[in-house]
């Protein structure tokens, strides 16, 4: 059965994501959008899609179903970043916006993401429609209709179209494209092959920054990687920095929805970092003010900062589509979680890993220092801020909710040598310790996987509240 998750649906390639069942989907999101349009002008949609096998067929497949009912398609000429997708939907209008793209999974994966009037992930009520409508077209009480892609062309049902132009120029109106290119910096992007190929490069053409693009040609294995910009996956883009003597590596994933970085020392600069610097240089050097959103996966160094400057936090489970909530009903300076979606005042609701990329050279700009300095100061500022994640496979399967009311029940006293302070149960568990640290245990609900995320004071307490974690995870199974 076709399921959607907090950002559309994702599926093996072949296996069930197959051209039936996009189509099947495809015709759910048709009538969807029929029935929530308003309007005598016929409907709108977006479609754009990545660097994965058959992507662009699969677009195409879903714009002509589109087509077919009536919906007028702005179908990408070529494979962009879902946030350039986004965008397109807000500055065209449009009531939908559909990308073909798996995001950051593994190359034998492919999805479908769905994307709402606002330029973000649709709501869980618009996606609870979609699958409501999926289950009157498998149960053969409706149709999918289709067109053909030539009459479709003909006709304008489908139009063809580059959504980068608008994209990138608001992107250049968000950063100091001055100050980036009066530093001069020299850059290495890693688009790891997917989507967000070419986009800092086209951004940043007409400022002095000198940029060596890596794993920027087609590539649908991405090179037998997760093109995801976390540290085990991005031994290329510390190489080139090394071998360049370049200031900074920037890395996109899949989707470029995702920021990853390299110092010019070949240190993994996390999102935590990223995000923490951002909002640091939009209060201080900007001068502007807003709430801040994080998830509850997000550095603690976020609550510090908010506690500095005055501003009021907002805490949400894991997933962008709450973030977007609250930017979409409150004045959001900037949202972000711990997998690199973070989104700000003025763009679209929505993670953005070029739009991400391009802020940290402005940070780099007004600081006129190494990133590894800065990193260094905020850390001394708003520390700790040593972080890392773990999955722990459990011998056997178990209740998602007995597990986290045994995990809520059984609170130890104290975790790494530090007491337990507070516990937060809003997504999982998050054990908060005495000395700022923290660790939390989130189970599948659809494996026996622990997702376990912990922050601590150094390298090695993060080790160990890793371990601690996972021996706390596997005494579930135990009888």
């Amino acid at each position: 059965m076709i399921a959607f998750g907090t950002d559309g649906w994702r599926a093996v390639i072949a296996e069930d994501f197959t051209f039936a069942n996009v189509r099947l989907v495809a015709q759910a999101v048709a009538e969807a959008v029929l029935r929530q349009h308003q309007g005598t002008d016929a409907p709108q949609v977006v479609v754009g899609f990545d660097t994965r096998f058959l992507s662009d067929r699969f677009a195409i497949e879903t714009a002509c179903v589109l087509a077919a009912n009536g919906i007028t398609v702005w179908l990408s000429r070529m494979d962009v970043p879902t946030p350039a997708v986004s965008y397109n939907v807000v500055d065209k209008g449009a009531d939908a916006g559909i990308v073909i793209t798996a995001s950051h999974n593994p190359p034998r994966y492919n999805g479908f993401k769905l994307k709402a009037s606002y330029g973000g992930s649709a709501t869980a009520e618009q996606s609870r429609l979609v699958e409501g409508i999926l289950r009157e077209l498998e149960a053969g009480r409706s149709q999918v209709r289709l067109m053909d892609y030539q009459p479709a062309l003909d006709a304008e049902q489908i139009r063809r179209f580059d959504p980068t132009w608008v994209y990138y120029k608001h992107l250049s109106e968000l950063v100091d494209l001055d100050a980036i290119s009066e530093r001069e910096l020299k850059v290495v992007v890693d688009s790891m092959y997917g989507a967000g190929r070419g986009a800092l490069p086209a951004v940043l053409a007409r400022t002095r920054t000198r940029i060596e693009e890596i794993r920027g040609n087609m590539n649908p294995g991405f090179g037998g990687i997760h093109p995801e910009p976390i540290a085990r996956y991005l031994g290329a883009l510390t190489s080139a920095v090394s071998r360049s003597d370049a200031d900074l590596g920037l890395a996109t994933d899949g989707d470029a929805d995702r920021i990853g970085a390299v110092d010019a020392r070949g240190q993994f600069v996390d999102p935590h970092q990223i995000f923490a610097l951002t909002l640091q240089h939009l209060v201080e050097k900007r001068g502007l003010r807003g709430d801040v959103v994080k998830t509850i996966s997000t550095t603690a160094m976020i609550e510090r900062m908010c506690q500095k400057y005055g501003l009021t936090l907002h805490e949400t489970p894991v997933g962008f589509n709450h973030i977007a909530e609250l930017m979409m009903s409150h004045d959001v300076l900037i949202g972000g979680e711990e997998s690199g979606g973070i989104s700000i005042k003025g763009h679209i609701p929505e993670g953005d890993g070029v739009l991400m990329g391009l802020l940290l050279l402005e940070v780099m700009a007004h600081h006129r220092a190494p990133l590894h300095e800065i990193v260094a100061q905020l850390r001394r500022d708003f520390g700790p801020a040593y972080y890392d994640r773990h999955d722990e496979r459990l011998h056997r399967p178990i209740n998602k909710r007995e597990a986290l009311k045994r995990l809520s029940d059984s609170v130890p006293s104290h975790i790494n040598g530090q007491a337990v302070t507070r516990v937060n149960a809003l997504d999982g568990v998050k054990y908060l310790l005495a000395d700022g640290g923290w660790l939390l245990i989130r189970p599948s609900g659809t494996e026996p996987v622990l997702r376990i995320y912990a922050e601590g004071p150094t390298a090695e307490d993060v080790a160990e509240l890793l371990r601690q974690g996972a021996a706390l995870g596997q005494a579930l199974t135990a009888p």
